[in-house]
């Protein structure tokens, strides 16, 4: 048997705890039985735990309550009870749990619980792609990464959003028992084993720009106002007024990347747009989006989304 704890609390998002429940059940059909996982549940105080989508979940056990036992695998889920709520209660367990299990993780912003308990100190870790600045501003010493959908690093498992914990439930079975199990458990949940591309292709590129009035936010500004224009170093740092060399230093300073790398995320934005909502040619949507050709925005969307643009928009529009 493999243990398989999950911890549940007030505002947890259901999918978190359904999504890799339903994969490890899923695995035990194809498993003699001395190697199914066994699920538990647990929660601190009340069995009865109240989801963030207003269902009701009943915890198998209570912390404190259950028997002492090293987790072979040990998930906290995420939802607005894991961002938003005081774990203090349940720390203690939760540092001395994650010692002693033989693998620990989180499923999307489950990150900040662990987070919470010191756990992610010096780790690489992951999570929703709308939550990875929230969660290295508030855990500096976690190395936060924002565009894979799941990661591992040591015993530690992170995933990005949600469904994503399905994701690293089945790289996780494909560890455990290999590829063709988790295969098989994939195409019973109608999902791909390994998903193509990463947490870029369902994130924006670039945040909102500021509406200050300094050089470095009127570059952001022209930029995405004359997509199709000339946007070269020296082109953008004549619009502000400096030197090619300033307007560098100073753009990668507070942007924290280079104006080239600014404008070819925004472009590649701008082109997700298109595809995302019209029936453009891609021919059109590479010239209107400043590439200048098809090839240009096919190398851009490879290197940055892992995916082509027709794949993605076979896959988003």
């Amino acid at each position: 048997m493999t243990d398989v704890a999950i911890l549940l609390f007030p505002d947890v998002l259901l999918l978190d705890v359904a999504g890799p429940v339903e994969a490890f059940s899923i695995a035990n059909r194809y498993l003699p039985a001395e190697q199914h996982y066994r699920i538990r549940t647990l929660a601190l105080g009340e069995p009865l735990v109240r989801a963030s989508c207003g269902l009701q979940m009943v915890a198998d056990e209570l912390i404190g309550e259950a028997p002492a036992v090293a987790h072979d695998l040990l998930l906290v889920p995420g939802g607005p009870g894991a961002y938003d709520a005081d774990h203090s209660a349940f720390r203690p367990w939760l540092i001395a749990a994650a010692a002693a299990a033989r693998r620990f993780g989180s499923i999307c912003t489950g990150a900040f619980v662990l987070g919470d308990a010191g756990l992610l100190d010096g780790r690489r870790v992951t999570t929703h792609w709308n939550y990875t600045e929230r969660l290295a501003r508030r855990y500096p010493q976690a190395q936060v990464l924002s565009e894979q959908i799941y990661l591992a690093d040591g015993n530690l498992y992170t995933s990005g959003g949600i469904t994503a914990g399905i994701d690293m439930a089945l790289g996780i079975i494909a560890e455990d028992h290999g590829k063709a199990v988790a295969v098989s458990v994939a195409k019973v949940l109608l999902v791909a084993k390994t998903r193509q591309g990463g947490q870029a292709q369902f994130s924006p590129l670039l945040a909102e720009v500021a509406r200050e009035d300094t050089p470095v936010a009127r570059a952001q500004r022209h930029v995405l106002e004359h997509l199709a224009e000339d946007l070269g170093v020296e082109a953008l740092a004549a619009v502000v007024g400096l030197s090619a060399r300033h307007f560098t230093r100073l753009f990668s300073r507070e942007v924290g990347m280079t104006p080239t790398e600014f404008v070819h995320d925004a472009r590649i934005d701008h082109a997700r747009q298109l595809l995302e909502t019209t029936d453009l040619p891609l021919k059109t949507i590479a010239f209107r989006s400043g590439f200048g050709s098809v090839r240009c925005m096919r190398t851009l969307f490879t290197d940055r989304l892992g995916l082509t643009p027709a794949q993605y928009r076979h896959q988003f529009s």
